[in-house]
């Protein structure tokens, strides 16, 4: 049985994120904007959606789209000034909503006044906010760049003979947590952000904050891979503490870390709630399933399957049925779109395999987490050229491989499925050009789908629609609190078509069947006896087949019953 059931309310809310540059666009600049945001409040309140989870909107040179941070106090010009953020957050509380910002604290920009100071010589003050290793120690040991071209996290600076270190971009030095007073920096901004009334922080790659400043050589256990390493620094998990008693704690708000490299025997250390660290993060094991192992964007061969996807799932819930609370996404601004990747977007099963999606993040354990346009069934773009995306990731990795002489024609193809432009392509809210979504040329293509009713306006006044079955999936949970925090338990796990699971609160029981197969399924239930079923939901009722405990399921049906 279940033993943390308390009530809370980032537990029994549903996160809508919006990437801002991508959402609406409200001065023809081809880039969203916060008053564009303000424009769609009433849009997102429709949705039933209760948190926003706003990408980065502070002052940037806009190396990595705003997570290279030159300064944490103010408003990037692009999407506005500090009077529209005041206003936005006005208006978002006229409407219940709540608003969760991105915390971007294991690095900061270059060019923010920090690191100015730091690489002007080895004594300045703010020389030990940032890792160096002075040039006469020699080559520093090797550390692993996600955004270098040749994987180096090490940069040379001339200034004071050094290299500092940056596990992203070069443009990205990592902040040194070991300073003392690097952490009241950190502190200082989040109680600026907290006094002015957002309700919660998304911290970027929070498990690597901490570091060893010996920076040996990569242990032998690690085997080569430094992700685990990155996540595993000395003093994490004191910093966490510290962050929470001298911050947290003062403040009614939600906290979910990005945590890349962290286990599933590691969870607890994060959000077991006696620890006082965050309320829950986002694993990466889901977002591996489809790559090659140990290549973050490389795609592998072989499909995945069906037993494997609930794998992760079963595993993970069970991480949680004691102790701390989970977060359930299936894209987000860092990979590509959830229908196109878990579903199938096929003009045949496009529709039922996006509701599908949307039944299954909303009737499981945990907190769940939309990209923007998952509601309305957003498609990956799947770009031909490198000169359609922008990202620096998929730009840094041609740039790599062009240099070692590598296959970019295969490479453009594996960025079709895998390439992170996919998820940032701009909201579709109609059929007017571009979508509605800037009157001018966008910053990155609009999908061409658009046109083909994958947009807001379409599918508002089509009652059968993906958008108004979100909405109506978004108040089955609403209504039904088991859905929230029911115990979970997987049926018919080695069946590689249908993903059946009973959940079950205060004597109210559910099954959830789905689908995901382009063919018919037949399953039997045998756990229970229907004679009081009652069919809650279900994204093809047309096709929806029942007799005693025999189920026949369309392609992409997705079925909910409440058993009694």
């Amino acid at each position: 049985m279940y033993e943390n059931t308390e009530r809370k309310w980032w537990k029994e809310g549903i996160v809508y994120q919006i990437y801002p540059r991508s959402f609406q666009d409200t001065t023809g600049n081809g880039i969203g904007d916060l008053q564009g945001i303000i424009k769609r409040l009433d849009y997102i309140k429709s949705l039933g959606v209760d948190i926003i989870w706003l990408n980065p909107v502070y002052t940037s040179p806009n190396d990595d789209n705003g997570y290279d941070i030159s300064n944490y106090r103010d408003i990037m010009g692009e999407f506005g000034t500090m009077e529209d953020m005041d206003e936005l957050m006005s208006e978002m509380k006229k409407r219940d909503l709540r608003l969760a910002m991105d915390l971007v604290v294991n690095h900061s920009s270059d060019e923010h006044q920090w690191f100015v100071e730091s690489r002007k010589s080895r004594d300045n003050p703010y020389r030990d906010y940032y890792h160096w290793w002075p040039a006469e120690k020699g080559t520093p040991p090797k550390r692993f760049s996600y955004f270098d071209i040749d994987s180096n996290a090490w940069k040379y600076d001339v200034p004071s003979d050094s290299y500092y270190l940056h596990y992203y971009s070069a443009k990205q030095p990592d902040l040194k947590w070991e300073n003392p007073k690097v952490r009241e920096e950190v502190y200082d901004l989040m109680k600026f952000w907290f006094d002015k009334g957002i309700d919660g922080f998304r911290m970027d790659v929070i498990s690597t904050i901490s570091k060893d400043t010996d920076y040996p050589e990569l242990p032998e256990k690690y085997k080569g891979d430094f992700i685990p390493y990155y996540a595993e620094g000395p003093h994490l998990h004191e910093y966490l503490q510290e962050m929470n008693e001298k911050v947290l704690s003062k403040y009614d708000v939600m906290t979910v870390g990005e945590a890349p490299g962290v286990r599933k025997e590691q969870a607890l250390d994060f959000v077991d709630e006696d620890r006082n660290e965050l309320n829950m993060f986002f694993h990466f094991d889901l977002m591996g399933l489809d790559r090659e192992p140990g290549e973050t964007f490389k795609m592998r061969k072989e499909p995945w399957k069906l037993t494997e996807f609930k794998r992760i799932f079963t595993e993970w819930d069970e991480v949680f049925v004691k102790k701390g609370w989970g977060s359930l996404y299936l894209n987000n601004h860092d990979f590509p779109r959830s229908v196109s990747r878990w579903g199938s977007d096929s003009k045949a099963h496009w529709k039922h395999s996006a509701t599908l999606l949307q039944t299954f993040l909303l009737s499981m354990r945990g907190t769940p987490y939309f990209l923007y346009g998952e509601e309305i069934g957003m498609t990956n773009i799947k770009f031909d050229r490198i000169t359609d995306y922008q990202d620096i990731n998929t730009l840094t990795r041609y740039e790599s491989i062009k240099k070692s002489g590598g296959d970019l024609e295969a490479f453009i193809k594996n960025e079709k499925d895998a390439g992170r432009d996919n998820a940032r392509t701009p909201m579709q809210w109609n059929t007017e050009p571009h979508s509605g979504f800037t009157v001018k040329k966008p910053w990155l293509k609009v999908n061409e789908n658009y046109k083909e009713g994958i947009n807001v306006a379409t599918q508002e006044s089509d009652k059968d629609s993906v958008l108004n079955y979100f909405r109506n999936m978004v108040q089955v949970r609403k209504d039904h609190l088991g859905l929230v925090y029911g115990t979970y338990r997987l049926l018919l796990k080695d069946n590689e078509k249908v993903y059946a699971y009973a959940r079950e609160w205060q004597g109210e029981q559910f099954l959830v069947l789905l689908n995901f197969s382009t063919e018919p399924s037949s399953v039997s239930i045998n756990e229970f006896s229907f004679e009081k079923a009652r069919l809650i939901i279900s994204n093809n009722q047309a096709e929806n087949t029942q007799i005693g405990n025999n189920f026949e399921l369309a392609p992409y049906q997705a079925s909910i019953y409440k058993v009694f």
